[in-house]
């Protein structure tokens, strides 16, 4: 089974990882789980056969058609090193240069089926991370610390040369506990003088004495920093001591994936392998669909916390478990509860979902009761949860420019996700652009005079979708070009398609906007239907992943890159992106972030341009519209404080050490705390009211929003520019005739 997928890719796991559970974790929290002490993890019988067959579906699918050889081999080497030790602060040098037998090898290896060197380097990073960690938490146990003497830590470390000996790397662990102390005192007197108005945190004075209220204790970190109960210290150690019990409990099948996708990415960022329960994620991501009992999910002291339970799902109609509640057991219907206590975040979210209808009963311990003392059991019978969240959202609004109130619609769409099992019509179907045209349809319904399609954050997703999208708003055409190993093909928008929306429009992007949302903003502004705002350039993906079935469902799939795209004019987005007509910079901007930064990015291309028409010359908008923007810009004191915080960020982004002596790193704190976006309005605590208000969905755009403000602005004023202008008939006609259609 193949699925035509466009989607960008990290080597974390997908963000949706259970039925009705979802993970907030830190990401190597949720993708490494291996040998706990005593242990050695080891490969099952079957693994070396997925290993020979995804050996020889590598060269033979992907779009650049290597061999899998000794650079291949070198390449795979490098990934599955830094992926565990990414900031070079657990293996010595020593360690690598006996790795290193491995490096032109690992080609052999999987074409014999041996995938043991996955394990035996899982193995080593356990033994070497619970000596560096039982360092770290002896220090802290016992340590003095001495902010007065001018050491600094580095905090980029993925350059930085290996240590040489054990004692050089724990210097490194020690400099490293001894800034999240003073990181930890800081933030407390800054919260103090935020909360009193005043400095009530002075040197040498308890900075952990400060008394949260009974709802911030019910929360657990009022700081961010921990529990303000206990010292910095003891913060830390419990924070490493459950780092390293999660990265370092067995998980055979996720070792066998971090392993096999290091080979896939030796190819391009975008291959993986995905493991049997990484598939049923990224089914569940695409479809915005699962089943379980909907919660949000963290890992706390070896329970799994309530983090945030989803609207409509059985924990929310049941009422009775609530948020920051803690998950110790699990029963599935009338068998004998499981104790999760300590186990793999994945595996404890995986015993939660379900299929629905099924029964699970949890052991919760409340959140009122910080001594754990208290159990009660709760069953729940799972359900089938719609993941709102991620879909399409829209409303109208009303900007005033230059004295002239205008209705305008807004449409955020977070993702291209699609059913890829079903047809449309099919019961269960889900369709981004089907969700998407609902809005524009009310648009229509109450005249809006133009629309803002957001795709800030849009990672991309299913290519189909992109191509649905992309025909609510042009007649006909090309769309995007697709080059595979053998021909370009382009994927086109059919005679006689039925415009949604016929107004003028503009694409919001940003660094993060990637692949099918590149696709839709380059082919809107190609073809001239809309004008690009936002950062300098998007993320730059312009490759086309498919998903093959391995074979036998506990094979797993292999995410392989298939194809490139090209935009209609025949310029790549990869690597270069879809650049901005009118640069609106966000927080991403400033960053060292892109297609470019991935390892083993493949690199931008072009070929012959399609015949394509144009349904306004959108250019000789630009230079006005610019103009008249940058006049409001310049008066906007909200804007001026954005742009110091994207200026400021760069700032961080790019540095390199921070100091450890307590003044210097104060005053750096005090500026850094200053580089902060304005606070959504649905925050504020301004009485009883604020407690109706509707909680704001975690992937929608803040209300505050200075850039989302002024592309309404410059909307508003490309309406006035064009009087309005609907994409006519005749042209809908004159570019059926064009392309001979």
């Amino acid at each position: 089974m193949m699925n035509a997928v466009s989607r960008t890719g990290c080597i974390a796991c997908t963000a949706i990882l259970a039925a009705g559970a979802l993970c907030l974790a830190p990401k190597a929290l949720c993708t490494e789980e291996g040998a706990a002490p005593g242990k050695k993890a080891a490969p099952k019988s079957y693994y070396g056969r997925i290993a020979q067959r995804m050996g020889n579906m590598l060269p033979k699918y992907h779009v650049l058609q290597q061999p899998l050889n000794d650079e291949i081999s070198r390449r795979a080497w490098t990934n599955i090193v830094t992926y565990y030790d990414f900031d070079h602060s657990v293996f010595l040098k020593s360690d690598l240069a006996a790795l290193a037998a491995h490096d032109t090898t690992i080609d052999d290896e999987l074409a014999a089926g041996d995938v043991s060197f996955g394990y035996d380097i899982y193995n080593l990073y356990c033994q070497r991370l619970r000596e560096r960690i039982e360092f770290a938490t002896n220090l802290l146990a016992a340590a003095e610390w001495d902010f007065s003497t001018n050491e600094t830590y580095r905090v980029k470390r993925k350059d930085a040369p290996w240590p040489e000996t054990r004692e050089e790397a724990e210097d490194h662990w020690r400099r490293r506990m001894k800034n999240e102390v003073l990181v930890q005192i800081l933030a407390h007197e800054f919260d103090a003088e935020e909360k009193d108005g005043k400095e009530t945190a002075a040197d040498g004075q308890d900075t952990n004495s400060i008394e949260p209220s009974a709802e911030d204790e019910a929360a657990g970190d009022i700081y961010g920093m921990g529990d303000p109960k206990l010292t910095p210290e003891e913060n830390l150690m419990k924070k490493y001591r459950q780092y390293y019990t999660v990265l370092t409990d067995p998980d055979e099948e996720t070792i066998l994936q971090n392993y096999l996708s290091a080979v896939a990415r030796a190819y391009d960022p975008h291959s993986d392998y995905m493991s049997p329960a990484s598939k049923e994620d990224f089914d569940m991501d695409m479809n915005l669909t699962l089943c379980g009992v909907g919660a949000v999910l963290s890992m706390d002291d070896g329970a799994l916390k309530i983090s945030e339970i989803m609207p409509g799902g059985p924990m929310d109609i049941d009422g009775r478990i609530k948020e920051g509640d803690k998950i110790i057991g699990v029963r599935q219907g009338d068998g004998e509860m499981e104790d999760i206590m300590w186990q793999p975040m994945k595996k404890s979210i995986r015993k939660i979902r379900g299929a629905k209808g099924t029964r699970v009963t949890l052991e919760i311990i409340p959140r009122s009761d910080p001594t754990g003392a208290s159990r009660k059991l709760i069953e729940l019978v799972r359900d089938e949860i719609k993941l709102e969240d991620q879909a399409a959202t829209g409303r109208v609004e009303t900007v005033t420019v230059k004295d002239v109130p205008r209705k305008l619609g807004y449409v955020y769409l977070p993702g291209f996700y699609g059913t890829m099992d079903k047809r449309p019509g099919e019961e269960g179907f889900r369709s981004c652009a089907d969700d998407v045209a609902k809005y524009l349809a009310d648009f229509n319904a109450q005249d809006v005079d133009g629309l803002v399609l957001d795709l800030r954050g849009d990672g991309g997703g299913s290519l189909r979708e992109a191509v649905m999208l992309s025909a609510l708003f042009v007649p006909s055409g090309p769309v995007v070009q697709i080059r595979d190993t053998r021909i370009v093909q382009p994927l086109m928008i059919p005679r006689g398609n039925p415009v949604a929306f016929k107004k003028p429009m503009v694409v919001l992007t940003d660094r993060a906007s990637a692949s099918a949302s590149e696709i839709v903003a380059g082919h809107l502004r190609d073809t001239g239907r809309a004008i690009v705002l936002g950062d300098g350039r998007t993320h730059g993906k312009g490759t086309v992943q498919t998903v093959f079935g391995l074979g036998p469902e506990k094979y797993g799939s292999m995410k392989i890159t298939t194809a490139r795209f090209y935009r209609v004019d025949g310029r790549s987005t990869q690597v270069r992106g879809i650049e901005a007509d009118i640069h609106l910079p966000s927080l991403l901007d400033s960053l060292d972030i892109g297609e470019d930064k991935l390892t083993y990015a493949l690199p931008f291309t072009s070929i012959r341009s399609a015949e394509y028409p144009r349904c306004w010359n959108m250019d000789a908008f630009i230079p006005a519209l610019s103009t008249n923007s940058a006049a409001r810009l310049a008066a906007n004191e909200r804007y001026a404080k954005h742009l110091a915080n994207v200026q400021g960020m760069k700032a961080i982004s790019e540095r390199e050490e921070v100091p450890l002596e307590r003044e210097a790193r104060k005053a750096m704190m005090r500026e850094d705390r200053e580089i902060r976006e304005p606070e959504d309005d649905d925050n504020d605590s301004g009485g009883d009211d604020d407690k109706k208000k509707p909680r704001r969905r975690r992937n929608m755009p803040k209300s505050d929003d200075v850039v989302l403000d002024e592309a309404f602005c410059i909307l508003a004023d490309l309406v006035e520019r064009t009087g309005g202008a609907l994409l006519p008939p005749a042209r809908i006609d004159w570019l059926n005739a064009i392309l001979g259609i």
